[in-house]
């Protein structure tokens, strides 16, 4: 690929690059360059949001260049601060590295394995002496790290800052330094610590990597980032239906951000898709079914994502009850339908079953239910929770 065919791919869906004059210079070199991401694995749940730098490291393979995953297996250890108001508790070697295994399977769906090199922090980190640490924490002063927003914030409010979360940026810089990174990708939130991998570059004597940053990935409800604790995420491992029927949960709008961050499709592809639906020759619809198969294929096989989209056109399109509808026969003394909810597994607790049923969100035989107090008589239903979920139930 030519350098202005590059540039253009590489740029996509991203809000800042510092510097892309450097990153010019950096491919009029012609080689391929090293792309590091770090992944500190302190949680092993992973997300499509967690996938959208996945899909920028794949782009620059694409482009031929060599990217490295950076498993934070020594700063996993003391947890990211970038956005947190209260430290992190510290998390042991062992439950990092049982962390990083989930990781390391949901790359390999995304990433050339061949053209994927992958490394542990902790290879330079370990062998690190303390003169060698008191040279690498002189690179920046007390006052430059105050600046950072969150640390900032936390100093104003007189919440506690503890030595070892200053520790964080230097660490993820001198990963820089240990790996001779030609561009580092991140998040917006991870700013701070990318351009602290410049900082120590120079100190060090190395030419500065250049910097890019991602925007976070708005989950299902349009608003908040994705995040397990909005419980608005699109789990890379949820079951294939799922993960299509979540998808399909997003706005119009949305859908063109997921697009561009997350789909294989050129930019050209994703350009004519949206002028089809704006001239009204290609549905909406359309157009979020082939991004939610797309994304159930990387993670599940085609199979599974033609069995998904089968699934949805009959069940959602079509008005269909899905054929593999669960069910469930109760027995309670008194079947209040929040019980209810809870002994069909379709909620986890009675009281999610009343802010749903309060937001309209269960239906009985295709009846909203309205009353969070309602007691079913003994028969048989189905019932029906959010867009996905079904069961039929009897009551005895």
């Amino acid at each position: 690929m030519g350098i202005e065919d590059q540039l253009r791919e590489l740029k996509r869906g991203i809000v800042e690059i510092v510097s892309e004059e450097e990153l010019v210079a950096k491919l009029k070199k012609g080689r391929p360059l090293k792309v590091k991401v770090g992944f500190d694995p302190t949680a092993p749940d992973i997300h499509l949001g967690h996938t959208v730098v996945l899909q920028k490291m794949r782009q620059f393979q694409d482009a031929g260049h060599e990217v490295i995953c950076l498993i934070g297996d020594f700063t996993g250890m003391i947890g990211d601060p970038s956005g947190r108001s209260t430290t992190r508790p510290p998390l042991t070697r062992q439950e990092v590295l049982e962390n990083a295994k989930t990781y390391q399977e949901q790359v390999k769906k995304i990433l050339d394995p061949k053209r994927t090199t992958l490394a542990y922090n902790s290879q330079w980190m370990d062998n690190m002496v303390v003169s060698d640490f008191i040279k690498l924490t002189s690179v920046q002063t007390v006052a430059r790290m105050l600046e950072r927003d969150d640390f900032r914030k936390r100093y104003q409010q007189q919440h506690p800052i503890s030595i070892h979360e200053f520790l964080y940026p230097f660490i993820q810089g001198y990963d820089s330094v240990a790996l001779q990174a030609d561009v580092e990708l991140g998040g917006t939130d991870q700013i701070f610590n990318l351009l602290m991998g410049r900082d120590v570059q120079k100190a060090y004597g190395q030419e500065q990597q250049v910097v890019m940053t991602l925007p976070l990935l708005e989950g299902t409800d349009g608003v908040q980032k994705m995040s397990k604790s909005y419980n608005n995420y699109i789990g890379v491992d949820d079951p294939p239906a799922d993960m299509f029927g979540k998808v399909m949960s997003i706005s119009d709008e949305l859908m063109w951000k997921y697009y561009e961050l997350l789909s294989s499709r050129s930019l050209d592809e994703i350009h004519g898709l949206q002028d089809r639906v704006s001239q009204g020759a290609l549905h909406p619809m359309e157009a979020k079914m082939d991004l939610a198969a797309e994304m159930v294929e990387r993670f599940h096989g085609k199979r599974d994502a033609d069995l998904a989209r089968e699934s949805f056109t009959r069940v959602f399109k079509e008005k269909a009850l899905p054929e593999d509808m669960p069910e469930v026969d109760i027995r309670l003394d008194r079947p209040w339908i929040c019980s209810v909810l809870k002994e069909a597994s379709m909620v986890q607790s009675t009281s999610e079953a009343k802010r749903l049923v309060a937001q309209g969100a269960v239906s009985i035989d295709e009846q909203k239910v309205s009353d969070p107090e309602l007691v079913l008589a003994p028969g048989a239903y189905i019932i029906k929770v959010g867009k996905r979920r079904f069961a039929r139930v009897t009551i005895g």
